[in-house]
């Protein structure tokens, strides 16, 4: 890429990246100065020597995450070639000349942590990463070597100037290793002194080792003053030639110089402890370190290294004592104000320069002859969200940056292009928005990211120590926008000089705009929006603001909103004059056009910008002259710029030009346009991110200055560049593509700021907005209100150093977020992640060692120091006491030896304490600063800083008493709001009732769903008949209840009083043992019906289980249930009587619970039951019979089916039987003959055929003759009954016969009855086989054709169960054809009729279905394929299925004439109402009572053959032939009647 800013521009680079040991470095020629700045290369031009600022030169961009190293090549004739690591684990190499990568390579699988290009090999790279692995690569050749000398992390690493197979490596524990790159055991010295972090390592410039006066050998040899001959040409022994010396700097803070011949370390400096100068800090603070170091060229006994807080240091190795070290930079502000990372140099003509970077974020050049510093170039760590120009001190430029500080640069600066002062006093958060004061000099407002509002003092000569005035209304969101503008009411009532001609307005991203008065910031702002209201008669909610600006004349407000609407008020009531509607998303930027220029008219011209890209510019002249009373609304823009494709975020009217904007886009670019013509005029490109800020320079009407999140603000010529619009296609590509390079920043671990509404949209292609979103990415580094905490950290003679942790250096991360185990509370650590759990017990050891001896520590020491000292001491306190004397006060005198307080007055005494307190603070001791405070009284301090801390301890809440009762309630308040944080809801429920807040308790736990300690509380302290007891019941009751324990949820039922609840919940389980406590607990409670309707599901289960006598207990503890107890009864002897006349071959696997009743096996079964019930159950009354009759008849069970179980079957049999029974006790003899019906036909409707066979003969055993004359023949509804009876016994009978024929009859031989077929195995009771009626509608088409091919074991009735064989009939042929006669009553004439009519029916809306079931198929179809021939043939195979139905298991010919042809809806319609016509013209009574199939039984005669009475066989015939219309019978019968 090109240099950005292009000739004569001004660039303010992004900071360098900290904590690496060599991210920066100066190319050999001496031209180039390159530092990483987060994943970017920044390279300075340096080569006007220390002479001239440097100008920026461009950027190398490539990487996608945070650079960690980067080194110049030094061989001659290729100085513009340089490598740069990344925490990614690439390596690339670049021409720093041409701003282009030439290689790159990913061979470590870690984070790079250090990086060196070898001095002597030209084309080889060193790099070591976190896991101790080195890397060599000779780009050339592209050839690589890996080497793992310790399984460490390396902080650092350097090759020999000397030597080319040397790399010297430092390790983070404090070893430092030489190895061999040439060698297989590459190790060749371990150097062991260091005890923490290797910063940097420094190979001596000149060869061999001169022996410095300083070494620490026994060896007491007169150093030779040659030593210092830059080649040391002398004649010394062939160590001394060989030889090299190292340097190494640590974190130990302290320097050791190693001899490489010996392995050992030979000098050891210790850091000075330095005074600061110039830091705008407290000078007793002690910083974290970083000790770097650079060993100058040529001189083999210097060395310079950084310290402290930023000096620097040259050191003079043949010098001892305090004259070894000089400091640089002897005026005031030369030096840095925070810690150095990296020095490196460049040879210039004559003198070495040398270059620093610093956490200040200031790269400085220093001369190394003179020791003075050249030049500061400022930098960068955040976004540039602002950029102001003062409108009184010309050419002074505000910056906001979101590094937490605003940059003032004076750009009009002659003697330095970089003049820029920093202020970060009380920011502690990212600027936001900045204002100049329209008259004042040096008065600056400023916003920020958390929503606070402040004014600076920029002017005054101590002005960068004094913090700023903040106001005390906060908004609650980020400020977007603050401007200067004329009072509006109630700021405006008041004479003059009462109220201040300008108030400052503030905007922010909760849609606020607060108006505050600058002389009284601690008073309360305004919310403009009230005076609106009042003025405008305005009843809705406003819409949330987003921008505000004021006419330079002060006469017009505008207020952006986030629905993208512009209203314009007139000053100072705030009438609304017209609202522009024309942008429809939310407005990012307004600007009024000056009013200097020769057309007065252009004053009223307004500029907008929103989220949409386009940007409008309208003209309010006409709307401000109108007379019109009510508001108007604009909709027509004045002017139309269209370009830019993104969102546009800020806007500036050239102050030089008529009509001339400049705007900033997150495209990336800013656009100068030509409004009047709506012509683009030129387009910058120089940014590597989105713009979000710009300003026309105010003195020179061909400079701009932009800002961006690529943390630099740039000035560019207009006259300079070559683009005239914004980037499309493609080049918006590129651009994007550009960007995506960027790293994605991590999220600040930190709760995050509320995201506003306002200006941000999700849509935006980069990632959200520019002023809310990417205010919660952490920026480059720490942010800078650290300083402030630092300055509070105090020397004490038993602090130990802090640690901080190299291997986490990212700017791109947030360093503040790692919390420091409590010693350090005090200071907020650059770590981002948390060393290894190892380092632990170093941590803990600390801790111990630094417990203070005395509660007073400081005081202590100050009267254990020299004896002048302490006769000093004597003096001042005795002069103090002797003003005191004079009544005047002490404690001005005592500043600096506050310990003195112990002896003078109460009120020095108090200044001891509180230096006492802050020690301890520091140092992690808060209980003895408690202590200390409670020694001075001050406990309510101390109560209010642990509350707030989070801090407070069960001691403090003990002692809180002592400050009064309001006191300790508030205490004991907050520490329950602690322990509830800390998650001890219990133990803070305790501390609530101690204050006698038991309600708050009881919610607490309720809430925190601890419902057994808040229910023992409740019951405890409130009333019994309080709410909140049986609230706590129900609701711990419903969470039980939804987690499955619904016993211990009908204990909090029952508690609540609720025993319905209980007994509800209790059944939901449904198992036995659970219904049958449900059901006592309803009993006990008075829930009679409850009880009964779970006694009998309890029964109804123990009854699949076969457990009579079970079932019985529990029925019989409920009279309502008497009835039941009597189907109990007679379900278990009928079963009895089933099981024993078939006793099943397969045991079931719960063996029956019989009662052991003693049962006259004589009598019918009716009786049997009766005598029972009379003995067992003491039924003897009629009334007793009658009661239990009405209860049985209201309770009515659904018809049975094939899919009945058959246990239910039973039980619904045996219901019915009950109902005969009864009657038949009562002598009701038609009611008995109805039931007995009801039971033999429910056999038969579940298609249990047997079971039907057998109930008849159980109940029937001599057939219904007996019963019938018991009858009222008058009775036409009974006679009905048994006539159906009849024929369901007669049908059961026929079966039989035909099933069993003679043992001699030729019969079996004829049919080829297949015995396997027919396993009589199982019982009725256990299986029920038949799937339909024996000869159900559904399989009778099946079975029919299969009669016809002469083969009687149809699927059916095979598998229907026969009799046992000792049941077989050997009945004579006689008693059969006596039998066969008794089957007269099924041959009805009118029922096959009826039957007939029936099925009929049941065709058609057979027919009916299936077309409407094809219909809907073929609708499915349609939609699933369009394509047709798919349809088509699902068609016709549908329609093949359907003619194949009639036929679909007999072979293909016979049914090949039978093919019906498709009929139509009308003709089957008319076919329905002829058969129900038909049905209609039957008499009632046929149909009341069903009756088996009378065709079925034609069939079943005619196929018994010969031994069918020839009367019966031709009646048979007669009604196929007269009724057998139907395909299956015509088929079936077809034999018979042909």
């Amino acid at each position: 890429m090109a240099a950005a800013a292009g000739g004569g521009g001004r660039v303010l680079p992004a900071s360098p990246n900290w904590y690496s040991s060599r991210c920066s470095d100066a190319s050999s020629d001496g031209r180039l100065f390159g530092f990483a700045a987060r994943h970017r290369v920044c390279l300075l031009d340096v080569s006007g020597g220390g002479a001239s600022a440097p100008t920026f030169y461009g950027e190398l961009i490539g990487h996608t995450d945070r650079i960690s190293g980067f080194a110049f090549c030094r061989c001659p004739g290729q100085s513009s070639l340089c490598a740069s690591s990344s925490d990614d684990g690439s390596v690339k190499i670049w021409d720093a000349e041409a701003l282009a990568p030439v290689a790159g390579y990913s061979l470590h699988q870690n984070a790079i942590s250090a990086l060196h290009w070898s001095p002597l090999v030209k084309d080889l790279i060193v790099s070591g990463d976190e896991k101790g692995i080195i890397v060599c690569y000779w780009h050339n050749r592209c050839d690589s070597q890996q080497f793992f000398p310790e399984p460490r992390t390396i902080f650092c690493l350097t090759c020999s100037p000397h030597q080319e197979n040397l790399v010297a490596i430092g390790y983070k524990d404090g070893m430092v290793v030489i190895i061999d790159i040439s060698r297989k055991r590459e190790v060749l010295h371990r150097l062991r002194g260091h005890d923490d972090e290797i910063h940097c390592l420094a190979w001596c410039p000149v060869p061999g080792e001169e022996r410095l006066p300083a070494w620490q050998d026994e060896l007491q040899v007169v150093p030779s003053e040659e030593g210092k001959v830059p080649n040391g040409e002398l004649a010394q022994n062939t160590t001394t030639k060989k030889g090299f010396y190292l340097a190494s700097g640590s974190k130990d803070q302290t320097i050791r110089i190693w001899s490489c011949t010996r392995g050992r370390s030979v000098i050891t400096l210790k850091l000075p402890p330095t005074r600061r100068r110039g830091g705008a800090v407290d000078p007793a603070v002690k910083e974290r370190i970083w000790l770097t170091l650079h060993w100058p060229s040529g001189r083999s006994t210097e060395i310079v290294s950084s310290s402290f807080g930023g000096e620097l240091l040259l050191w003079d190795l043949t010098q001892s004592g305090r004259r070894r070290w000089t400091l640089l930079g002897s005026s005031e502000g030369q030096n840095h104000s925070r810690i150095v990372f990296n020095l490196s140099s460049v040879k210039c003509q004559d003198k070495e320069l040398l270059f620093s970077i610093s956490m200040d974020r200031d790269v400085k050049c220093w001369d190394l002859s003179t020791l003075e510093c050249n030049w500061t170039m400022p930098s960068l760590g955040g976004f540039v969200y602002s950029l102001a120009f003062s409108p009184v001190d010309t050419g002074c430029l505000a910056i906001g940056v979101g590094d937490s500080m605003i940059r003032v640069w004076n750009t009009l600066s002659m003697n330095n292009a970089y003049d820029v002062k920093t202020f970060w006093q009380s920011i502690k958060s990212k600027v936001t928005a900045l204002s100049w004061h329209p008259t004042k000099e040096g008065c600056l407002a400023f916003g920020t990211d958390d929503g606070k509002v402040g004014i600076f003092d920029t002017f005054s000569s101590n002005a960068k120590n004094k913090p700023p005035q903040i106001s005390s209304t906060y908004h609650k969101k980020t400020v977007y926008t603050l401007v200067w503008g004329p009072p509006t009411p109630p700021l405006s009532f008041g004479g003059e000089g009462e109220q201040p001609s300008v108030t400052l307005y503030s905007c922010a991203g909760e849609g606020v705009v607060f108006q505050h008065n600058p002389w009284k910031l601690n008073g309360e702002a305004n919310d403009i929006n009230k005076v609106i209201q009042d003025t405008n008669s305005i009843k809705h909610k406003l819409p949330a603001r987003t921008e505000i600006s004021w006419k330079p004349d002060g006469k017009l407000l505008a207020l952006g909103n986030e629905d993208g609407s512009i209203e314009v008020f007139q000053a100072p009531n705030l009438k609304l004059l017209c609202t522009i509607q024309q942008h429809h998303k939310l407005i990012n930027a307004i600007r009024w056009h000056h009013e200097h220029g020769s057309q007065p008219e252009l004053s009223y011209l307004i500029a907008s910008g929103s989220i949409n890209a386009t940007i409008y510019v309208h003209n309010l002249k006409s709307i401000i002259e109108s007379t019109s009373e009510s508001p108007l609304t604009i909709t027509e823009p004045f002017r139309t710029l269209a370009g830019h494709t993104a969102k546009i975020t800020s806007l500036s009217w050239s102050p030089h030009h008529e009509g001339r904007l400049v705007s900033a886009c997150y495209d990336g670019t800013a656009q100068v346009w030509d409004v009047m013509n709506e012509e683009p005029l030129c387009n910058y490109r120089g940014h590597q991110g989105r713009l979000l800020s710009v300003q026309w320079s105010p003195v020179d009407p061909d400079s701009v200055y932009t800002g961006a999140d690529d943390f630099s603000v740039h000035k560019w010529h207009i006259s300079k560049q070559e683009h005239t619009r914004p980037p499309q296609g493609k080049k918006s590509i590129e651009l994007e593509k550009k960007r995506s390079m960027q790293p994605k920043v991590k999220p600040k671990k930190k709760k995050p700021v509320g995201k506003s509404p306002a200006k941000q949209e999700l849509s935006d292609s980069m990632n959200g907005d520019d002023r809310v979103k990417e205010l919660l990415l952490e920026e480059n580094g720490v942010l800078d209100h650290e300083r402030d905490k630092e300055a509070q950290e105090a020397e004490l003679p038993d602090k130990v150093s802090m640690t901080v942790s190299k291997d986490t250096s990212s700017p791109a991360y947030d360093y503040s977020s790692f919390s420091l185990p409590k010693p350090f509370m005090s200071q907020k650590a650059t770590l981002v992640k948390k060393d290894p759990p190892k380092e632990k017990p170093a941590l803990d050891a600390l801790q111990k060692k630094r417990k203070p001896r005395s509660i007073l520590p400081f005081s202590t020491f100050m009267d254990h120091r020299s004896k002048d000292e302490m006769h000093q001491d004597c003096l001042r306190l005795a002069t103090c006491l002797k003003t005191k004397d004079n009544n005047e006060d002490v404690s001005p005198d005592l500043n600096d030896r506050i310990h003195l307080g112990l002896f003078t007055d109460r009120a020095s005494l108090h200044n001891m304490i509180d230096v006492e307190g802050k020690h301890h603070l520091e140092n992690g001791h808060p209980e003895l600063f408690q202590q200390l405070m409670l020694w001075k009284g001050d406990m309510k301090g101390v109560l209010q800083a642990a509350a707030e801390r989070g801090e407070l301890t069960d001691q403090l809440v003990a002692m809180s008493p002592m400050v009064g009762y309001q006191a300790w309630v508030w205490t004991v308040e907050a520490f329950a709001k602690q322990l509830c944080f800390q998650e001890q809801y219990v133990k803070a429920a305790s501390h609530l009732l101690s204050i006698h807040k038991v309600y708050e308790a009881v919610e607490l736990l309720k809430v925190n769903h601890f419902y057994r300690e808040a229910i023992v509380i409740a019951k405890a302290r409130l009333r019994p008949e309080d709410p909140i007891l049986k609230d706590l019941y129900t609701s711990w009751a419903a969470l039980l209840e939804k987690d499955g324990h619904y016993s211990m949820a009908a204990k909090c039922y029952l508690g609540a009083s609720s025993p319905y609840d209980a007994v509800k919940v209790l059944a939901k389980k449904g198992d036995l043992t659970s219904l049958k406590i449900a059901a006592e607990l309803a009993l006990i409670a008075g829930e009679e019906e409850l009880s009964a309707t779970l006694s009998f599901r309890c029964a109804q289960d123990l009854l699949l289980s076969r457990n009579w006598v079970g079932a019985q207990e529990v029925l019989q503890q409920h009279k309502t249930l008497f009835g039941q107890r009597l189907v109990f009864c007679l379900n278990e002897l009928l079963c009895k009587c089933l099981s024993e006349r078939n006793p099943s071959d397969r045991r079931s696997p719960v063996p029956p619970c019989y009662h052991s009743w003693e049962l006259n096996r004589e009598a019918s079964f009716f009786d049997m039951v009766i005598e029972v019930w009379q003995k067992v159950l003491g039924m003897d009354t009629t009334e007793q019979a009658t009661f239990a009759q009405e209860q049985l008849r209201s309770i009515e069970h659904p018809p049975s089916t094939s899919n009945t179980h058959p246990k239910q079957v039973l039980f619904h049999i045996s219901h019915d039987l009950t109902l005969a029974a009864l009657s038949y006790q009562t002598t009701t003899w038609d009611e008995a003959v109805q039931s007995i019906v009801g039971a033999v036909t429910r056999s038969y409707d579940a298609g249990n055929f047997t079971l039907m066979q057998e109930i008849c003969v159980i109940i029937l055993p001599e057939g219904c003759d007996n019963l019938r004359h018991k009858l009222d023949s008058t009775n036409s509804q009974s006679m009905d009954a048994c006539r159906s009876l009849e024929a369901f016994v007669a049908y059961g009978l026929l079966y039989d016969l035909w099933w069993n024929p003679p043992k001699d009859s030729a019969v079996l031989q004829k049919a080829g009855l297949d015995p396997v077929l027919c396993p009589g195995e199982e019982t009725a009771l256990e299986k029920s086989s038949i799937s339909g009626h024996s000869f159900s509608e559904e399989t009778l088409d099946q079975t029919a054709v299969e009669m016809g091919e002469n083969v009687c074991n149809t699927t059916e009735v095979c598998s229907c169960e026969t009799e046992n064989d000792s049941r077989t009939s050997s009945v004579d042929l006689i008693d059969r054809q006596s039998k066969l006669n008794g089957c007269k009553v099924l041959l009805s004439e009118e029922i096959a009729a009826l039957q007939n009519t029936q099925r009929d029916i049941a065709e058609v809306q057979q027919i009916l279905a299936d077309m409407i079931h094809q219909h809907q198929q073929q609708r499915n179809n349609l939609q699933k394929n369009t394509n047709g021939s798919t349809q088509e043939s699902n068609l016709q195979q549908s329609s093949e299925t359907e003619s194949d139905k009639p036929c679909s298991d007999s072979n293909e010919m016979n049914c090949k004439d039978e093919v019906k042809e498709p009929i139509t809806l009308p003709e089957l319609t008319k076919q329905l109402l002829n058969a129900k016509q038909k049905l209609a013209e039957f008499p009632d009574n046929l149909k009341v009572f069903p009756f088996p199939s009378v065709l079925e039984c034609c069939l079943v005669l005619l196929h018994i053959g010969s031994q069918c009475p020839p009367e019966l066989h031709e009646q048979a015939l007669d009604l196929l032939r007269k009724h057998g219309s139907a395909d299956i019978y015509r088929k079936a019968g077809r034999r018979f009647l042909t």
